[in-house]
């Protein structure tokens, strides 16, 4: 018999009988290890009243108080961080080493989140006016939410939760169906580590969570991770019902090649951030924009390279690449490949057909490189989230540069160069979130933000460093004077302070 997975509500593992189901697949064989259970609107409700009831006291907490709770979430979560990783590679199929970086960049927003106290002191003004001194406060908003997807079940909540938490906040978390067990132990360690009941939650389900989320009343606050498709629904859906949201959506992150880079190190760039994870990260470069005589060398290095990818199952310590999610994403990414072939790009590597031994029933495809790829093709507007690399060649780097700016996705990108005034201009010119600059995975340290722009983000705050904290909290300023004693009656005319 399989295992159920539930849900963590005030503090405990609660169980939903008679309630939908959904299979949790292992995507190296291929076969249900697990069911997840999937919350209704009323059992969403039950969390919130949970979460709601918590509000007061964890908010009234000392900042120090909560920052201390952080310290020891930080020490479980590095004490159990193989035991996450495994967790996770065994539902998602990223390899172990892959999901273990996973866990330590979650970990760092945790570690950031242990300085609450420095990042959410205010301001304070003495004599504004004769005997008037004015301050600022940050409060919590009360219950707030997070939505999450597969491809990070680790990071991306510990990118949401520890700094709702730690800034005072209750949090319900609805992890993705395709691997919630992670997100389940999370919680609870962040229970063991001293969060009271009812401020860590988690709720799984489908989009009938996702809605009940998105329409309750006492939900102040919705973060979410996905593709822009669904991010834009829950940005109009959740400001409709008067929450805050921060939607970051999908991406097609290029990484320019200039002529005089370093080819070498440009195709090991392209290899490790188009490949791995099987290209299933929001960062992932998915496009290379040669630019001059930059274009056939990249490729005569790539193609070789794409070729000799070890691909094995999830567990496989000595693998690059694991396999993708489920059969269906699977079946997706092939299809985007067929396509590019009838939209006349060169596949130079062809990865469809990849078969492993032992793992027929596996979720697995091998490495695919297209070239001559052009800004009309959908396999260059649209996302395809799989380890497909298109090279689309430029004249110049003002070409590059209107590629880059032209396309709707402006999540990540990169530029190699050994000219240090092309990279400069480059960072100016760029319309996009997060530049790397021979860096070809710029994702923000947690002390840093993490957001896209154009239509990879909807919403104005970024996700965790000083954004977040800004997003999971509201200013509020106190302007004061005490009686002296002396009273002038009532003022009709609007102060100055002077």
């Amino acid at each position: 018999m399989t295992a159920t997975l539930t849900h963590f509500i005030d503090g405990a593992r609660i169980s939903d009988p008679g309630g939908r189901q959904g299979d949790v697949y292992n995507p190296t064989t291929g076969e249900v290890e697990k069911t997840v259970s999937l919350a209704d609107t009323a059992l969403l409700g039950k969390a919130v009243e949970s979460a709601k009831a918590a509000f007061p006291e964890w908010a009234a907490k000392t900042p120090l108080t909560r920052a201390r709770i952080m310290f020891k979430y930080k020490d479980l979560l590095e004490r159990h961080r193989d035991e996450l990783a495994r967790g996770l590679s065994s539902e998602h199929g990223k390899v172990f080493n892959d999901a273990r970086g996973e866990v330590t960049r979650g970990i760092e927003v945790v570690e950031f989140a242990t300085g609450i106290p420095h990042l959410i002191k205010g301001e304070f003004s003495p004599q504004v006016g004769s005997g008037v001194d004015s301050y600022s406060m940050r409060q919590p908003l009360g219950v707030t939410a997070g939505i999450t997807p597969f491809n990070f079940p680790c990071m991306v909540p510990l990118w949401m939760a520890p700094m709702a938490i730690a800034c005072g906040n209750t949090f319900i978390l609805k992890p993705s169906e395709k691997d919630p067990s992670v997100p389940l132990m999370l919680a609870e360690l962040a229970l063991e580590a001293g969060v009271p009941k009812g401020v860590f939650n988690v709720v799984n389900g489908d989009k009938e969570a996702v809605d009940a989320i998105l329409t309750h009343p006492d939900i102040q606050a919705v973060s979410f991770v996905g593709s822009t498709p669904i991010a834009e629904y829950i940005y109009h859906t959740g400001t409709a019902h008067n929450k805050r949201v921060q939607a970051l959506g999908g991406a097609k992150n290029h990484m320019v090649v200039m002529p005089d880079a370093d080819l070498d190190q440009a195709a090991d760039a392209l290899m490790g951030a188009g490949y791995g994870s099987a290209g299933e990260r929001c960062m992932a470069i998915s496009v290379a924009v040669t630019v001059g005589e930059a274009g056939d060398k990249l490729i005569e290095r790539l193609a070789p390279k794409v070729r000799n990818l070890k691909i094995g199952p999830s567990h496989d310590e000595e693998a690059d690449m694991g396999p993708l999610v489920t059969k269906e994403h699977l079946e997706k990414v092939k299809g985007y490949v067929d396509l590019g072939v009838k939209e006349g790009a060169e596949l130079v590597v062809d990865g469809r057909d990849l078969r492993l031994q032992g793992y027929d029933n596996g979720y697995f495809m091998g490495g695919c490189l297209f070239d001559k790829v052009t800004p009309e093709m959908r396999i260059y507007k649209e996302e395809i989230f799989g380890p497909v690399l298109s090279v689309v060649r430029a004249e110049s780097y003002d070409e590059a540069v209107k590629l880059v700016n032209g396309h709707e996705f402006g999540n990540g990108t990169a530029i190699f160069t050994r000219d240090g005034d092309a990279a400069r201009q480059y960072t100016q010119d760029i319309q996009v979130g997060m530049v790397g600059v021979n860096v070809p995975i710029p994702v923000p340290m947690a002390f840093h933000s993490f957001g896209g722009w154009k239509r990879s983000l909807f919403g104005d705050h970024h996700m965790h460093g000083e954004e977040g904290v800004r997003f999971y909290t509201k200013m509020k300023t106190v302007t004061q004077r005490w009686p002296t004693g002396v009273r002038a009656g009532a003022e009709y005319v609007m102060p100055t302070m002077s």
